[in-house]
């Protein structure tokens, strides 16, 4: 008799066998499994004495059966979570939450979909395990925690938040006073193969390749969580590599970042399995919408609506006067209507209004030129959404996908 544990922390242990049973036809092939209650205190959902029958089964398919609904994995908590929730309702795609306890939830625009909230690594993980599909989180834990695996796909990777860089950071006094690059760091006479440069750090697979890229090789790494800006005043280590923001706390504990020693600029991505795209129902119809709403939303993000009146002859004339200014363009170009009046009992037209797009950061330059070439009653909206005819990424993951 074979015993098999479902999990560690499982609450009974199941016994198969092969056995005879009256209840089957002659010939019937079939496994007895019998269930025994572990010694702590539990519940179990068999009884203890009673047998389950399973013809012409093995015990594996009882222990994990393959599930049909699409899994999206979101960080459960933190400045993360926030935004992550906020980009999705922006999207109309906002989470239900019956109970702000369980892990599971949903979108209800999204058909078969389980939202599951994790620590952002586990999501990683899980994906490459098989046990999510997709999951929004940081480039940095994607690179550290997928290192390189095939089956993870960038769907999208400029979700516009979360912005932050995986730096080396050494102190500013000491034998440190005068390098400022990492060339330097790297010729310092004091680090040998017996004494070697040591950085604390938790990217204990992004750190040593990095340095490995680079040709140093007397270094060694400490695994460290928390606050690593102690590490170098304590001694624990010469350097630190860690996520940087603002630079702040850097500063605020005399630590300071080097030229050369960014290993990677990051921000929230929608990342994927490959197979679960390509073998699972739904998956990339879903990927699809998903990053659709997130190109339409962040493309508006950036935009403002531009209508005004402007006297002409002719749409073609107005268009001109509007395109000799090069931040009056539009995406395509302007939208130019004409707008009827009625004057002495005749429709004439006298102004032709325009709609322009506008980046948010030249909108009062555009209307300064549109002033200047006869452009009035000007109004600004914001945009919502810009939905593409076809979006890039889009193209560019059916290529990576071979579709």
């Amino acid at each position: 008799m074979a015993a098999v544990t479902t999990s560690p922390a499982a609450p009974v242990q199941l016994f198969a066998s092969s056995s005879a049973c009256p209840c089957l036809s002659s010939g019937s092939s079939f496994i007895v499994v019998y269930a025994r209650r572990r010694r702590f205190p539990c519940r179990s959902v068999v009884a203890a004495t009673s047998p389950l029958v399973l013809a012409d089964a093995k015990v594996e398919p009882l222990l994990k059966q393959e599930r049909t609904a699409i899994r999206l994995g979101l960080p459960s908590k933190g400045r993360m979570a926030e935004e992550t929730l906020g980009l999705l309702k922006n999207c109309q795609l906002s989470v239900r939450q019956l109970n702000p306890r369980q892990y599971v939830a949903d979108i209800p625009q999204l058909a078969n979909l389980e939202v599951w909230f994790q620590r952002p690594k586990d999501i990683v993980r899980k994906i490459v395990s098989g046990d999510l599909d997709l999951g929004i989180v940081g480039l940095d834990t994607v690179s550290e925690y997928g290192q390189d695996n095939e089956d993870l796909v960038l769907v999208h990777d400029e979700l516009q938040y979360g912005d932050c860089r995986l730096s080396i950071a050494i102190p500013k006094y000491g034998i440190f006073e005068s390098v400022n690059s990492l060339e330097e760091l790297a010729k310092m006479p004091q680090w040998t193969k017996d004494r070697p440069l040591r950085i604390a750090t938790g990217f204990t697979y992004l750190g040593p390749k990095f340095m490995k890229d680079n040709g140093l090789e007397h270094v060694s790494f400490s695994t460290a969580d928390g606050a690593l800006e102690a590490a170098p005043a304590m001694g624990i280590s010469d350097a630190i590599l860690d996520l940087v923001s603002s630079g702040t706390t850097l500063r605020e504990n005399n630590l300071k970042e080097i030229e050369g020693g960014i290993v990677l600029r990051s921000q929230a991505v929608l990342v994927a399995s490959k197979k679960s795209m390509i073998q699972r129902n739904g998956v990339l119809d879903t990927t699809h919408e998903i990053l659709e709403r997130f190109e339409a939303h962040l493309r508006a993000a950036g935009q403002f609506t531009v209508t005004a009146n402007m006297r002409g002859s002719s749409a073609l004339q107005v268009a001109e006067r509007i395109l000799s200014q090069s931040s009056l363009a539009g995406l395509q170009g302007p939208t130019v209507s004409p707008v009827f009046c009625k004057r002495d009992g005749k429709v004439m037209v006298d102004y032709y209004a325009i709609v322009i797009c506008v980046p948010r950061k030249e909108l009062y330059k555009s209307v300064q030129q549109l002033r200047a070439v006869g452009g009035s009653g000007v109004l600004v909206s914001n945009l919502t959404y810009i939905f593409e005819e076809e979006t890039p990424r889009w193209r560019s993951l059916l290529l990576q996908l071979g579709l």
